[in-house]
């Protein structure tokens, strides 16, 4: 009898795959990660960076690296954003172990990197333990937190093409950069207080004594004391001042040359803040969070400030309802407020950009000694260079969803997928809150906020801006994109870096549209109602527009309706000086300028007059139908803002007295407040604003309070775009609204206009990713100038 015997199965063959994983997957801890996986899965290989994103090669059992290729995606690092992954079958070559190694240099840039990131909470228990070696060190940092994007000179990313490439590693971080079970394997700004970077206490020249052994005790000394500094952060230097002293705040102002402009402040932690303002639990998120924008809150009245609570100085914010506010980010930031046992400092601070007025931030050291040294008393410094400027981005709460005002550290350099493709361009955006936008296949990058390009070092950054973000996504530009104002020196960078060939141009609020449908997916095979609201755009008949609504694709748009065309007197004058505003308005509409309205008696006698014949002959009065200007007239006429000393500080005003009087009694707008809608059968129907006005004159006669009247109006305009989308819905058959605009960074009113349009069926598209604002503007006009051929385009990965 033959014993039977049960077949035993061979162990199945090595598999070899190479794996290549795209998106923010540098600087991120990623190679580390992967490293750790391989081993936990038992295979052999090597991973590394190139141009591409990060490339692994992996050996082993089948179904272990059926699951590497599966959890590379799923258990990434917590800062890494993975688009995609890629893999295909490679003879085994009977590996052993598993290496990271050395980055392929030479390739085209395709990968991505990461925006800059709050301290994380382990790199903040080291600083705060005494045992620890990194116990006060002031750029301590991790794989998880600190610098990319404002030290990386050059990808792949590796220490080599950072700004860190200066400080070379002690033996001990060079340890743990090379140890798989570090948090700091292979963490590019790895340093220590024995490797640097090293901080300084500057002074002016010829001031005494010998520089502090601790600088940072030794500038919280001079905060506590009154002084204003100029303190390097992570993307250029702050001005800082102890935001609880009058004189200091004021100093500051007056040195900045800031107007009326609210200053952002720096709160020590969450518990100091909850003292200052309203905090909702997404606010709080918003906050807290990795990317610590300014976050724009709504204050506490005196009487609801808890006793303790430190009263933030009226120089801050004058007359804002709203204090924006943020949290430390840095380790730097952390010390300066002191750790626990040190002398007390400022528990709150100003901190707002390190530049001359209408300047864009200052990030070379040569240069803040100099431009800064007529605003500071010190500065707070260190050896490591910044390479890309990055101010504080800024967002506020709208309707329960956040908006960001501007965009800039901890969200640039962060691409937006894109729902169609477009060739390789550059889009110049606008000259107010610029910011230029690169783009290719199914991707764009926008800048960090550069500035008003209204003086020269503003245009030499965004000719840095666009070289470094050319460096850093590996675009090059087969087209440019610039809006079609003439005069805009935008255009003339735009004709520069098209070097000889034509420059596509977009109407303003067409792009406004686009960018707004773009940040939502949609891929325009379908118009949409565009609501588009600001102060000025260029417009195809050459009058100054801002009151819009167009159907509108990415291909073209139709003017279906806009706020009726008023003189602007004086141009920029107009501006100003709103009260010019509120009296051409006045003309426009027929209506008496009594002397007892405010915006009457705000006008100087003799300018009055002059005004009157000028609006008379038409003399310098382009036509606008801005709704921004029509929110400067109605602030002046109600008598709560006369003189504009920054941008849109008239409608801001008017908006913070109408929260206000929301928030105490919400009042529905008497029936006169309406806007007659005038149809033609060839043109745009013409909303014109001479009931409204009437309205709001013969309450401000009757002593009605300036906000109740504030809110009325507010409410009026949401009302307006309720009626002329119901009638394009009605013609059209569109039922999509995209709200677009720097007037729709205002709170009240987007979100009445929002809430109105969904109670009457309507779909609204608001802006999430971009600001409403021009800062947004260069994505929507890379949209209408450079979506590729489908059959010839080329999209990236």
């Amino acid at each position: 009898m033959t014993a039977s015997r049960e077949a035993v199965a061979a162990p199945p063959a090595a598999e070899r795959r190479r794996v290549t994983v795209r998106g923010v997957v540098q600087g991120v801890g990623f190679r580390p990660f992967v490293f750790t996986l391989a081993a936990e899965l038992g295979l052999t290989g090597q991973v590394g960076n190139t141009g591409d994103g990060v490339v692994a090669e992996v050996e082993g059992a089948p179904r272990a690296v059926a699951a590497f290729c599966r959890r590379i995606g799923t258990d990434a690092p917590p800062l890494a954003v993975v688009e995609s992954v890629a893999h295909h079958p490679l003879p085994p070559g009977g590996s052993t172990g598993f290496r990271i190694a050395a980055t392929r240099t030479g390739d085209r840039a395709r990968t991505l990197i990461a925006p800059d990131t709050a301290t994380c909470a382990a790199c903040l228990a080291e600083l705060t333990d005494p045992g620890d070696r990194r116990h006060r060190h002031p750029f301590l940092t991790c794989t998880h937190c600190g610098p990319r994007f404002t030290i990386v000179t050059a990808l792949p990313y590796d220490r080599a093409a950072t700004t860190m490439a200066a400080f070379p590693m002690c033996a001990r971080c060079a340890r743990e950069y090379a140890d798989p079970a570090d948090r700091r394997f292979h963490a590019q700004p790895i340093a220590c207080h024995d490797c640097g970077p090293r901080l300084a206490l500057r002074r002016h020249p010829g001031t005494t004594g010998a520089a502090p052994a601790d600088p940072v005790a030794a500038a919280r000394r001079m905060l506590a004391g009154g002084a204003i500094l100029a303190v390097k952060g992570l993307g250029g230097y702050h001005l800082a001042c102890d935001a609880t002293r009058e004189r200091s705040v004021r100093l500051l102002r007056e040195r900045k040359a800031r107007g009326g402009k609210p200053f952002a402040v720096m709160a020590r932690d969450v518990a100091a803040v909850e003292g200052l303002v309203h905090l909702s639990a997404a606010e709080r998120d918003l906050l807290t969070g990795g990317r610590r924008p300014i976050v724009l809150l709504r204050r506490r009245d005196a009487a609801d400030r808890p006793p303790h609570a430190p009263a933030v100085a009226d120089a801050v914010a004058p007359g804002s309802p709203d204090l924006g506010v943020m949290l430390p980010y840095t380790p730097l930031h952390h010390l300066l407020f002191g750790l626990p046992g040190d002398p007390p400092g400022p528990g709150l601070l100003v901190m707002t950009s390190g530049n001359r007025g209408g300047e864009p931030i200052v990030t070379d050291d040569a240069d803040a000694f100099a431009t800064l040294a007529p605003l500071v008393d010190g500065w707070l410094t260190h050896d490591r260079p910044i390479h890309v400027p990055c101010d504080d981005s800024v967002v506020r709460m709208i309707d329960g969803a956040p908006v960001l005002l501007r965009r800039s550290r901890g969200y640039a350099p962060d691409p937006l997928p894109l729902p169609v493709p477009v060739t390789p361009a550059l889009a110049v955006g606008g000259d107010l809150k610029n910011v230029l936008c690169l783009g290719e296949g199914r991707r764009a990058w926008l800048s960090a906020h550069i500035g008003d390009m209204d003086d020269l070092a503003t245009v030499t950054a965004f000719d840095r801006a666009a070289g470094r973000l050319a460096d850093l996504t590996g675009v090059r530009p087969r087209r440019v994109v610039a809006d079609r104002h003439p005069g805009y020196r935008s255009l003339g960078r735009a004709r520069r870096a098209a070097g000889g060939d034509d420059v596509r141009r977009v109407q303003h609020h067409h792009a406004h549209i686009a960018s707004a449908m773009a940040e939502h997916g949609l891929d325009g095979s379908r118009k949409v109602i565009g609501v588009a609201f600001d102060g000025t755009g260029y417009g195809d008949d050459g009058a100054v527009w801002g009151g819009e609504f167009l159907l509108a694709d990415y291909d073209g748009f139709h003017r279906f309706a806009h706020l009726a065309y008023v003189p602007q007197p004086g141009g920029d004058a107009a501006v100003r000086h709103p009260y010019r505003m509120a009296l051409a308005h006045l003309h426009a509409a027929g209506l008496p300028r009594d002397p007892d309205l405010p915006c009457v008696r705000a006008c100087p006698p003799g300018q009055l007059p002059l005004l009157e014949r000028q609006l008379a002959r038409g003399v310098n009065c382009a036509p606008t139908s801005s709704m921004g200007r029509l929110f400067d007239a109605v602030a002046s006429l109600t008598g709560v803002c006369h003189t504009a000393g920054y941008e849109a500080q008239a409608a801001i005003t008017l908006e913070a007295a109408a929260c206000r009087a929301e928030d105490r009694t919400p009042h529905e707008p008497p029936p006169g407040y309406t806007f007659t809608l005038r149809d033609t059968v060839a043109g745009p129907v013409t909303a014109d604003p001479a009931p409204l006005l009437a309205a709001l004159a013969a309450e401000v006669r009757a002593g009605v309070p300036a906000g109740r009247i504030a809110a009325h109006f507010h409410h009026a305009v949401a009302a307006l775009v309720g009626r002329v989308c119901a009638a394009a819905r009605a013609r059209h058959g569109l039922d999509t609204v995209a709200l677009t605009g720097g007037v729709f960074a205002n709170r009240l009113l987007s979100a009445s206009c929002a809430r109105a349009l969904r109670a009457d069926g309507f779909t609204v598209l608001r802006h999430r990713l971009v600001p409403p604002g021009d800062g947004g503007l260069a994505l929507g006009q890379l949209m209408v100038a450079a979506r590729a051929d489908p059959r010839g385009a080329t999209t990236a990965p």
